[in-house]
């Protein structure tokens, strides 16, 4: 009998369409010049950082650059407003949480516009990025008021009878926080909601290319009653921001990233405590008794959505040999049906990538794959930073495609004749963030959440899917710690005991 039991799930997602404002404004263009945020207040020494449009190219507005002295002035401000945020109540953190959420709703459209602009994520994608920067703010609030602790027995032999303890967390001190381009809103809220719920003060570097939505959360922060020192939001040059590493008044340092910039700051980041979320070329298993039609608009959608630039996209897709050349051909036909371009427009699906040079780099690794004996299905085409959705078969194990993080609108195929078999070809990876596996046998479920060295298995879905109160992160070169709000607040505080002798 085959050790396996056929049994369907019916998987509960999230509504793919985010809170929509009842009055839509007219949002159509952007600020010249956008000020940085020092020791919680708008600040203008200067408008050096040109940011593009990503799709034109063409300067979209300019920024404030943080120096090294500004950085030195945001720490020594975090130190000093250590002891008021950690000294407010549980409310008042709770109402500066709030705030943001009722602002963030009331600037829906102008959040999502900018992201467009500053990242070139089709509008939808960024309507739902918006939507998800308000869900995290409305967990950490309700977070906030959630910090609790223990009462634990001692007496467990004669020499402490009498004794008891209880322990509860207490703010780690100032953090500080690195994000990155690709969810200019969500990564950073994902840092900056648990710090102010557990009353960390901060210090953070968005990603120079795309820092303008972090730029407006601190815009809706300064309207708070944080302690002076609580934030800053610095862009700053790569080069001048060593600080935001290597101080040691900073307590914790978390980065979103590139694997090979994450693990070098983590080498220089002395005593303080890292966290790492870092990059994936995330695996999808489509296994015989798969329903082919669910996974074929699942996998669409992992694969090429934010223009493929997700640390979770659906990089590899294995298919059970039985289903391969049906699901094969499904897939390629509807990847020929995107629509790349402008991601203004409603109707497009994949945007520009980031950069001229990074959709350049992907192109070779496309040609590089292809050269090694890889069969181009559809896509390879370059037109700027836009790259049309790409789907490989027959890729050398030793291609760049298969071994590195594509972060880009590639995906490609390969064929498992069993179950176990599917599972090593996931591990067989020097990453480790998150895998889909589409299957209705239970016994499957439990062995691969067992085997698979992943942070997290994802049933009847692809690995692109995130809900923002669970604790997400990897293993391996994926890196360290989990975020979800609960989970990132664990990391940004600490335990405290207190033991009581009672005779």
């Amino acid at each position: 009998m085959d050790k396996y039991v056929s049994i369907r799930f019916s998987v509960l997602t999230a509504p793919e369409k985010p809170f929509q404002p009842q009055v839509k404004a007219d949002v159509t263009q952007l600020e010249s010049i956008y000020p940085l945020y020092l020791n919680n207040k708008a600040a203008q020494p200067n408008a050096d950082l040109e940011v593009t449009d990503k799709f034109t190219g063409e300067v979209a507005f300019r920024c404030a650059q943080a120096d090294a002295q500004t950085i030195n002035q945001a720490i020594a401000g975090a130190v000093a407003a250590t002891e008021p945020m950690a000294r407010m109540a549980s409310y008042e953190r709770q109402a500066v949480l709030q705030h943001c959420v009722e602002q963030f709703r009331a600037r829906f459209d102008e959040l999502a516009y900018a992201l467009c602009v500053e990242a070139g994520k089709p509008i939808r994608d960024a309507e739902g990025e918006v939507g998800r920067l308000i869900d995290t703010f409305r967990i950490a609030a309700e977070e906030s008021v959630r910090m609790t602790g223990e009462v634990q027995p001692l007496d467990i032999s004669a020499r402490a009878k009498g004794y008891q303890g209880m322990w509860k967390r207490v703010p780690i001190g100032p953090c500080s926080f690195i994000s990155p381009f690709n969810f200019p809103l969500n990564l950073a809220a994902h840092k900056i909601a648990p710090a102010i719920a557990v009353g960390c003060p901060f210090v953070m570097k968005p990603a120079s290319r795309t820092p303008l939505g972090a730029l407006i959360m601190g815009e809706v922060l300064s309207q708070t009653n944080l302690p002076e020192g609580a934030f800053s939001i610095l862009p700053a040059h790569r080069d001048g921001a060593d600080l935001f590493t290597t101080d040691d008044r900073l307590k914790l340092l978390s980065f979103t990233g590139s694997p090979e910039v994450g693990w070098d700051l983590k080498a220089r980041s002395g005593k303080k405590k890292v966290v790492l979320e870092l990059g994936g070329n995330a695996a999808v298993i489509i296994d015989r008794d798969a329903d082919l039609s669910d996974a074929l608009d699942r996998v669409i959608f992992g694969a090429f959505y934010q223009s493929g630039q997700s640390c979770i996209g659906v990089q590899r897709i294995l298919i059970h040999d039985e289903v391969y050349e049906a699901f094969r051909d499904l897939l390629v036909a509807r990847t020929k049906s995107l629509i790349a371009g402008d991601p203004k427009n409603r109707e497009t699906f994949v945007g520009p990538m980031i950069s001229d040079s990074e959709a350049g780099r992907l192109e070779a690794w496309i040609e590089e794959a292809v050269g090694l004996g890889a069969t181009l299905l559809c896509g390879g085409q370059r037109d700027g930073r836009v790259l049309a959705a790409t789907l490989l078969e027959n890729v050398d194990p030793k291609a760049q495609l298969n071994v590195e993080e594509a972060f880009g609108p590639v995906a490609i195929l390969a064929r498992f004749s069993s179950f176990d078999e599917a599972l090593e070809m996931v591990n067989d990876s020097k990453f480790g963030l998150q895998a889909g596996i589409f299957t209705r046998d239970l016994f499957k479920m439990f062995d691969a959440w067992d085997r698979l060295e992943v942070g997290g298995v994802v049933i009847n879905d692809v690995p692109s899917y995130r809900v923002d109160n669970m604790p997400y992160g990897g293993v391996k070169d994926s890196g360290l710690g989990r975020e979800g709000i609960r989970f990132a607040m664990e990391d940004m505080s600490e335990i405290r005991n207190l033991i009581v002798r009672r005779n």
